[in-house]
C-alpha cells in the first residue's frame, strides 16, 4: 500500500499539461472557423449547422484515417509541423473524390507523456491542413497513456465528414470507354509507402539530415516529410458543374489499386508511365531497393497523387481550369472496354525497366 496518497500525476498524467494544451491550441481552431462551424473548442462535441453551409439536399461523407509510420521520421527528426496536414489531407482528399466539401474535422493524439511543445506542433499543423482544406477543426481528444508508447512516440487519428448534394455526388458509374484519364501531381511520397521507405533507409544507411543525393538543396528528411498536397479547394468547383466523371486519392495500393476502386463493371483503365518522368525521390527511393516498377506502383503515388477522369472533349477545359487553380496536370491515360480493373505500363528504360513491362489489378 501506498505511504501517501496517490494522484492522477503519481500514474503519469498531468491534467494541468492537457489544459494548458487545450489553452494554446484553442485560437488555433478558432482560426478554422467556417459557415456552419464556429471552431469553439471545450465541449463535449462540436456542432455543425448543413444549412448554413448552404445545403439543401445534402448527403453526408465521411472518413478516418491516420498518418501511418510517416510519423517515425516525424519523431526520429524532431520535425512534427508537417504531419497534422498530412492527416487532414488524408481525409478531406478522400471526401472530395465522393464530390463532397470537407466541412469540419476532429483529431485523436494519443502519447505516453504529454509533451506540449510537440503536441503543440502537431495540432498548428492539423489547423494548417484545416485551413488548406476550407474544413472547421471543431474538437479533438488527447490522450496521455503511460506505458502505451515508447518515450517520445506518439500516434494521430483523423475524422472528417463532409456533405455533398444528392444530385452532384460522384460515384463513377458515368464513367464510359473513352473517357481521359489525367494526373495531379503529387508532393511527394505523400503518406503511404513508408514502412518501406523506413526499410530502405536503415539498409542504405541514409541520414535524414543530410542533403538529398537528388537535390542537395534539400535535406532528405525535408523531402520525405513533405506534406501531403490537399487537393479540394482545386477539384470542388469543376466537380460541382459536372465536368469530372470520378477521382481516385492515389493511396496504398498506389495507380494500379486505386484507379479501379472509382470505375464502373465493363470499363478497363490504361495508364501509360511514359506520360511522366518519375520523379527523382522516387527514382532514388527505387534505386535504393532495386525495385521493380510493377512494385512501384503498387506502393507509392510515383508523381500522381490523385487521378481524374473526364470526358475527352473536357479534358482540355479541365486541365486548363485545375492548372489555373495551382495543380500540374499530365494525361496518363484513358478509359476503355473490359475487365474492372487497371493496367500500369510502360516501355523499355522507363522507371529503369530493361524490357517493356506492365502491371495489371482487377476488381
Amino acid at each position: 500500500m501506498s505511504e501517501k496518497p496517490l494522484t492522477y500525476a503519481d500514474a503519469g498524467v498531468s491534467i494541468e499539461a492537457g489544459n494548458a494544451l487545450v489553452r494554446a491550441i484553442a485560437p488555433l481552431a478558432k482560426a478554422t472557423a467556417r459557415p456552419g462551424a464556429n471552431a469553439e473548442l471545450g465541449g463535449f462535441g462540436g456542432f455543425f449547422d448543413l444549412r448554413a453551409a448552404g445545403y439543401d439536399d445534402p448527403l453526408l461523407v465521411a472518413a478516418n484515417d491516420g498518418v501511418g509510420t510517416k510519423l517515425k521520421l516525424a519523431i526520429d527528426t524532431g520535425k512534427h509541423d508537417g504531419v497534422g496536414i498530412d492527416l487532414v489531407a488524408m481525409c478531406a482528399n478522400d471526401l472530395v473524390v465522393q464530390g463532397a466539401e470537407p466541412l469540419f474535422f476532429l483529431d485523436y493524439y494519443a502519447t505516453g507523456k504529454l509533451d506540449n511543445a510537440v503536441a503543440a506542433s502537431v495540432v498548428a499543423s492539423i489547423a494548417e491542413g484545416c485551413r488548406i482544406a476550407g474544413c472547421a477543426l471543431i474538437g479533438g481528444e488527447t490522450a496521455e497513456m503511460p506505458g502505451m508508447y515508447s518515450d517520445g512516440d506518439y500516434d494521430l487519428a483523423g475524422f472528417c465528414v463532409g456533405a455533398v448534394d444528392r444530385a452532384k455526388a460522384l460515384t463513377g458509374t458515368s464513367v464510359k470507354a473513352g473517357d481521359v484519364i489525367l494526373g495531379l501531381t503529387s508532393s511527394g511520397v505523400h503518406s503511404n509507402g513508408f514502412s518501406l521507405v523506413r526499410k530502405l533507409i536503415d539498409a542504405n544507411g541514409w541520414k535524414l539530415d543530410r542533403p538529398a543525393l537528388f537535390d542537395h538543396e534539400m535535406l532528405l528528411g525535408d523531402a520525405l516529410l513533405k506534406p501531403t498536397r490537399i487537393y479540394v479547394k482545386s477539384l470542388l468547383p469543376l466537380v460541382r458543374d459536372g465536368h469530372i466523371q470520378a477521382l481516385a486519392h492515389i493511396t496504398g495500393g498506389g495507380l494500379l489499386e486505386n484507379i479501379p476502386r472509382v470505375l464502373p463493371e465493363g470499363c478497363h483503365a490504361m495508364v501509360d508511365v511514359n506520360s511522366w518522368d518519375l520523379p527523382r525521390l522516387f527514382a532514388f527511393l527505387q534505386a535504393g531497393g532495386a525495385i521493380e516498377p510493377a512494385e512501384m506502383v503498387r506502393t507509392f503515388n510515383c508523381g500522381i497523387g490523385m487521378v481524374a477522369i473526364v470526358r475527352q472533349e473536357d479534358s482540355q477545359a479541365v486541365t486548363d481550369a485545375l492548372t489555373a487553380a495551382g495543380e500540374t496536370v499530365l494525361s496518363i491515360g484513358h478509359v476503355e472496354t473490359g475487365e474492372k480493373g487497371c493496367t500500369v505500363s510502360g516501355a523499355a528504360g522507363s522507371w529503369s525497366a530493361r524490357a517493356d513491362w506492365a502491371a495489371t489489378h482487377r476488381g
